[in-house]
């Protein structure tokens, strides 16, 4: 208490110099238009100064709550973007049948779009496939064409995905002709290059040309007849002495495929039903004759 009461006697001239001025400033603002807009406007700047920090301090600690509130805005935006793309591949779709209709005639045939999802061309055994998958209908054994031609066959189904073996894999034989001859053959790949393939088996007087087309025959529920497959490049000479042996360049460009059509036919059950009754019978027919 004696050291406060000597401090304040020994600082006694400066604290009453400092009510003095104190004083005078509150004289002179009050009685001086001109000094008091000055207080005025420099008490402004500094309380300005002085709110500026104290927001920047709150909107620091308040940059966590923003973030996530940024967040759950992005996530809904993405989550709209996301249905916005699905609705415009539908319209795409839709735009894509519209422009690319197939043979009116095919009637016991529908077709179900898909989209590429993987695809490989430079493999022995190359395999393409697709977000379709028995929940959109799609069973193996199911042709597959696009805009320009023959695909491939589907060949193992998941609910949402399926796997098309392609034209582009040498364990896949799809039965041909000759449109104009009407010569068959058997397609298969020769392994080296994406955009040729081997018409196979073509009988020695069947008559043929360069340039000729080469359509499915028809002779299976995968495919429908005169689905375009490619055009005559040549012979192989030396291939098979007991047939011809055509090169085909493909429709399909395998390197671009993007958009494919699964081959549903209507007849498929029905005629896999009259087939194994006509199998049945055969196998039943030698047992009756040793009965008699």
């Amino acid at each position: 208490m004696n050291n406060l009461l000597f401090f304040f006697i020994k600082a006694r001239p400066w604290i009453l110099f400092a009510v003095y001025a104190v004083i005078s400033c509150i004289l002179l603002f009050n009685s001086n238009p001109y000094q008091q807009s000055v207080y005025l406007t420099s008490a402004n700047s500094l309380s300005t100064s002085v709110y500026e920090a104290a927001t920047g301090v709150t909107s620091y600690f308040n940059l966590r709550n923003i973030n996530e509130d940024l967040q759950r805005r992005n996530s809904a935006l993405e989550l709209e973007v996301l249905s916005l793309k699905q609705q415009l591949v539908e319209f795409r779709d839709m735009e894509y049948a519209r422009q690319h209709p197939l043979d009116s005639t095919l009637n016991r045939y529908n077709f179900i779009l898909a989209h590429v999802i993987n695809n490989s061309v430079h493999r022995p055994h190359n395999y393409i496939t697709i977000q379709k998958g028995s929940l959109d209908g799609i069973e193996p054994d199911m042709g597959v064409v696009d805009q320009n031609g023959v695909v491939g066959k589907i060949n193992v189904v998941g609910p949402h995905s399926a796997r098309i073996i392609s034209l582009l894999n040498n364990n896949l034989r799809l039965s041909c002709k000759v449109k104009k001859s009407e010569t068959l053959g058997s397609l298969v790949w020769n392994g080296s290059d994406y955009r040729t393939a081997l018409l196979e088996e073509i009988p020695r007087h069947a008559t043929f040309a360069k340039g000729d087309t080469i359509v499915t025959s028809g002779y299976s529920t995968s495919f429908p007849e005169g689905i375009p497959v490619g055009v005559v490049l040549g012979e192989l000479k030396g291939y098979d002495d007991n047939f011809h042996t055509l090169k085909v360049r493909l429709f399909t460009d395998f390197s671009k495929l993007s958009t494919v059509r699964v081959i549903v036919d209507k007849m498929s059950r029905e005629l896999q039903v009259l087939e194994q009754a006509v199998e049945n019978e055969d196998d039943e027919a030698p047992k009756k004759e040793v009965k008699n």
